[in-house]
């Protein structure tokens, strides 16, 4: 009675009926899937699929007794008969056949999700989900069954460890885990369905380049299924993950787990958090650390963390034996929308901000929306400032979006936060398709600094660490648009409008909101310093209203520093 209660509870909290005639109250991601339960034998697939088909209104099916109805015999017979290499295949035309039809809830053979093809069918038609559980509840389930032929004439024990190690990692690919006890049927049922309820499938971008291509992936705990993503990926299942002591603290144990899960070994590099991480001395430290490791050229580096660690992370990548296979882990908003998505790496020098780098692109670069609910509200109304950026660059209907959402962005809501992600990587890919390397003379991947020149002027003014980089591009947003007003490209109102905006979603929208007094001179000496001057001659991205942005080498330095002065500044 208890079970049902727990398993009511789970249903009824996400407004969908016990009813087993209403399968149409199911929620729009598992609309027209099937669900496959993949796991080892004894993990319950044939239990809990059963419960399971019947709360959601789908058919049942055994792929197991599918298989032996078709041949006229028991699996062992057939595996006597034929041995696994024919029976696997079977298998395979079977499970094709059934995921074919209308929606079904499927327990599969243990070694099924083994086979590539049933695994890309499984991805193409169905959710898949591994009920994953500890050696001795498997044991005690299998013990004494006479209808297991991988069991025969052997230690039970020791072949279910053995068959844990080889097929672990192929499980571990699945959309969905959930752990299985020693528990009544019903208390597990309950949770495979809360966590069916709870899933969305992770949106993919493809990012398509001249030199390379790779896909950048969004979804909800992402750190947590890395392994399964970077399988494909690897020549050696051995990687480095570089991240820092703070992210490591929150995020670290997951990503270990997956890899192992996977087996994939992992070693660490750890830095210090922010922004003074971003250095020569602890890009030498990650690179003599690399070196130390005995990596080689097919050692996959993983950066974990916001914008810092993957411009530090991807630069020794890039440098060490004239570059290493790199992911991006963002973890922050800001790294999410930006930083990640591009290949530019680098750290800062004395002279200036990112001074010294590369282009280096990443092999796969994974979003996982879950590290956002971990982040202080002012990282998050930082790293929104890029989305805003996104669309003032060239989408005006994305401003209009964000007006409306930018609350629940900044807020925490997460299919709001999935979407402005998604949005901003799409635009993103779109210009850096078109310009990798920035050589475009104007516009191109160039539109992408709209606020940062005048944003990186503030941070170098104030300090690095002293100001977060998605608060000066917020102030610069705007002071690029007063500079395009000024100058009779857009309307003073366009301003105003994103100003007022920036202020309702809790970002500084001008220069008064920073708290300090600035110099119009100083902050053109370090305009001038940044590193897409050319000849003397200061680049500005401005606008000829919003979602209109082009680049502009020809300001006026008088226009310049009427600008800053109205907004505050010194002379």
């Amino acid at each position: 009675m208890a079970e049902d209660v727990v398993l009511a509870s789970a249903v009824m909290t996400r407004n969908l009926s016990l009813d087993p005639a209403s399968p149409g109250t199911l929620p729009a991601a598992l609309a027209g899937r099937s669900i496959v339960l993949v796991g080892l034998m004894g993990a319950g697939k044939t239990c809990i699929g059963r419960r399971l088909a019947a709360r959601l209104g789908l058919a049942f099916r055994d792929a197991d007794a599918e298989i032996e109805l078709a041949a006229g015999c028991t699996i062992a017979e057939l595996f006597a008969r034929y041995g696994e290499r024919e029976f696997r295949d079977g298998e395979r035309r079977v499970i094709a056949r059934l995921l074919a039809g209308p929606p079904i809830v499927l327990a599969s053979g243990g070694g099924a999700f083994i086979d590539a093809e049933t695994r890309a069918a499984v991805r193409r038609q169905a959710v898949s989900l591994w009920l994953r559980a500890p050696l001795a509840v498997l044991l005690a389930r299998v013990s004494g069954r006479e209808h297991r032929p991988l069991l025969a004439g052997g230690d039970a024990g020791a072949i279910l460890q053995s068959l844990m190690t080889q097929r672990y990692p192929f499980y571990a690919e699945a959309d969905l885990t959930v752990d299985c006890e020693n528990e009544p049927p019903d208390k597990t049922t309950a949770r495979v369905l809360a966590a069916l309820l709870d899933w969305r499938p992770p949106q993919v971008l493809p990012v398509q380049l001249t030199s390379s291509a790779y896909e950048v992936v969004i979804g909800h705990g992402l750190l947590a299924r890395a392994g399964a993503w970077l399988t494909s990926l690897l020549t050696q299942r051995r990687v480095m993950i570089v991240t820092d002591a703070q992210v490591g603290a929150l995020h670290l144990a997951p990503l270990r787990e997956s890899l192992a899960t996977s087996g994939i070994a992992a070693q660490e590099i750890v830095v210090p958090p922010g922004e003074t991480a971003k250095s020569l001395e602890h890009y030498g430290q990650v690179v003599n650390a690399l070196l130390e490791a005995g990596v080689d050229r097919g050692t996959m580096v993983l950066a974990l963390g916001g914008g810092v660690v993957g411009d530090l992370a991807g630069f020794a990548a890039a440098t060490t034996l004239r570059g290493l296979p790199f992911v991006q882990l963002p973890t922050t908003l800001l790294a999410q929308v930006d930083s990640s998505v591009g290949g530019k790496t680098g750290v800062n020098t004395r002279q200036g901000k990112n001074l010294l780098g590369a282009f280096h692109q990443p092999r796969l670069v994974l979003a996982d929306t879950a590290t956002l609910a971990t982040l202080p509200a002012r990282e998050l109304r930082a790293g929104y400032a890029e989305i805003l950026k996104a669309a003032l660059i060239g989408d005006k209907a994305f401003f209009d979006w964000c007006e409306i959402n930018g609350a629940a962005v900044v807020g925490g809501a997460r299919e709001a936060q999935a979407e402005a992600i998604l949005r901003a990587c799409r635009f993103k890919a779109a210009v850096v398709g078109a310009d990798e390397r920035e050589e475009r003379a104007s516009d191109g991947r160039a539109l992408l600094n709209l606020g940062h020149t005048f944003g990186h002027a503030l941070e170098a003014e104030i300090g690095y660490g002293g100001i977060l980089h998605g608060e000066a591009v917020a102030v610069g947003l705007g002071l690029a648009l007063r500079l395009s007003a000024r100058l009779g490209y857009c309307a003073i109102a366009d301003a105003e409008r994103v100003e007022a905006h920036l202020a309702a979603v809790g970002l500084p929208a001008e220069l008064s909101q920073l708290n300090r007094r600035f110099s119009a001179d100083r902050l053109i000496a370090h305009m001038r310093r940044d590193k897409k001057t050319r000849d003397g001659r200061m680049m500005f991205v401005l606008a000829r209203g919003i979602g209109a942005a082009f680049t502009d080498r020809d300001v006026p330095v008088e226009a310049l520093h009427s600008v800053l002065c109205e907004a505050g500044c010194t002379e």
